[in-house]
């Protein structure tokens, strides 16, 4: 005679020992076995391919009584006694299972729970994969045709809990190499625990089959079943994309904190590298970061720009697939150019201790446009400077020329529009051998 035991209570009171094992007979495959979390309450899942014709069998480890319970969903508060039970020595047979069920082995004052599951009522199938009608450019949605619900088992607490089916989903996808600077295929896998009425996965970037296969209980009895679907065209783009700058080393030219930019004129190479359904590429220039107001585009993906004017200027690279439903925005890149500055030595000792103090040189930054005409004090040209790297090392038809003031007059433009009409005394300071500066009148 069945009786309800009562557990409510005592389920989490009882002293746990080492958890046990069942072991089955007249099962045609192996039988799977999970090992899911102490908060369930459980000791192991079984999953049986088919429960018929099969019986479970429990081996106590000590002389005291055993007793077998079942439960459903309810949890093992509402747990049944079950007779029936046969016994050979110390192995205790239950001759007739009962799919989808938890059981309770009592063991003196010990307890075992364990949920059995009957693949059989959960049998994973796919016959067709289909392309949901409406697409995303960011996610792929795939309608699958077959069974593969959620396997379901609850815990001891009567709390429901699924089981991962582990179905696989392959396809092809690009991704960035920056070895190489290029985008190579690459296959992607995403696992679900269960099939639904719609799956999503990240959209591929180039055009590509998607398989299905599952799910781990079959693979595992090596009858793993697989689907391909149709071909699949891509609309998702992506790009990468780089901004380098041509780094200038003029030991006269002061430096500005800048990430990009600094003091003009700057040259920066911009590159983008794009993907399969890409077709409208522009790089955007704009004096706002919201690119409200642009100034300037640029179809080609790669070029160089050089920046001449003073302030900040916000660049980005937008990309579309052929309908324009895609779209892809690249980070903004942030170029500020300084204000200008130009100052003037007015001497130096170009036969002195080699590489101090040995040229003229101008002091700038942010200067665009420079010219720069020295004169002796007959007014005889012996130098010209076209840019305000340059330095006068004192020579004129390679000769050093006679210590003495000199005169500049230089013309330039800074990168803020400020125009810099300059004219002074250079001062030319010769050495004796013994470091003592003379000058010639």
């Amino acid at each position: 005679m069945k009786r309800i035991v009562s557990l409510i209570i005592s389920l989490l009171t009882i002293i746990s020992v080492t958890a046990s094992s069942l072991s089955f007979i007249g099962n045609n495959k192996s039988v799977i076995t999970d090992k899911p979390s102490s908060s369930t309450g459980l000791d192991e899942i079984y999953i049986l391919y088919n429960i018929n014709g099969v019986s479970a069998q429990y081996k106590a480890s000590s002389s005291a009584e055993v007793t077998w319970y079942r439960f459903s969903n309810l949890g093992g508060g509402y747990a049944e006694e079950l007779s029936g039970i046969t016994r050979q020595n110390n192995v205790y047979t239950l001759h007739k299972l009962e799919s989808d069920m938890g059981y309770i082995i009592q063991e003196g004052t010990t307890r075992h729970y364990f949920w059995i599951v009957d693949y059989s009522k959960h049998y994973f199938d796919i016959d067709r994969l289909d392309f949901a009608p409406e697409q995303v450019c960011d996610i792929v949605a795939l309608n699958p045709i077959g069974q593969g619900a959620p396997i379901k088992y609850y815990t001891i607490n009567g709390q429901s809990k699924e089981l991962s089916r582990d179905i696989k989903l392959t396809y092809n996808t690009l991704e960035y190499n920056a070895e190489t600077s290029s985008y190579n295929e690459t296959i992607i896998t995403e696992t679900f625990s269960a099939l639904s009425e719609t799956i999503r996965a990240k959209a591929p970037l180039c055009n590509t089959e998607f398989s299905l296969s599952g799910d781990r209980f079959l693979k595992s009895w090596d009858e793993e079943i697989s689907i391909t679907s149709d071909s699949y065209t891509t609309i998702a783009v992506e790009a990468e994309t780089s901004a380098t700058q041509t780094i200038r080393e003029n030991d006269n030219e002061k430096k500005e904190e800048a990430a990009l930019g600094g003091s003009a004129p700057v040259e920066i190479e911009f590159n983008a590298v794009c993907t399969d359904a890409v077709i409208f590429t522009e790089w955007q220039f704009a004096t706002d970061a919201e690119f409200e107001n642009i100034t300037y585009r640029m179809n080609e993906t790669q070029f160089t720009y050089t920046f001449r004017e003073q302030g900040t200027i916000y660049v980005r690279f937008v990309a579309s697939n052929n309908e324009g439903t895609c779209n892809y925005y690249s980070q903004t890149y942030e170029v500020f150019i300084g204000e200008s500055s130009l100052e003037c030595p007015n001497a130096f000792s170009p036969e002195g201790s080699e590489g101090i103090n040995d040229e003229w040189k101008v002091s700038y930054k942010s200067i665009i446009s420079f010219e720069c005409h020295i004169f002796n004090r007959w007014g005889i040209k012996v130098a010209e400077l076209n840019d305000p790297s340059q330095g006068w090392d004192g020579k004129h038809n390679g000769k050093y020329v006679p210590s003495g003031v000199y005169y500049y007059v230089i013309k330039a433009e800074g990168a803020d529009g400020r125009k810099y009409n300059l004219n002074g005394d250079i001062n030319i300071i010769k050495y004796k051998h013994s470091g003592t500066p003379t000058t010639t009148e």
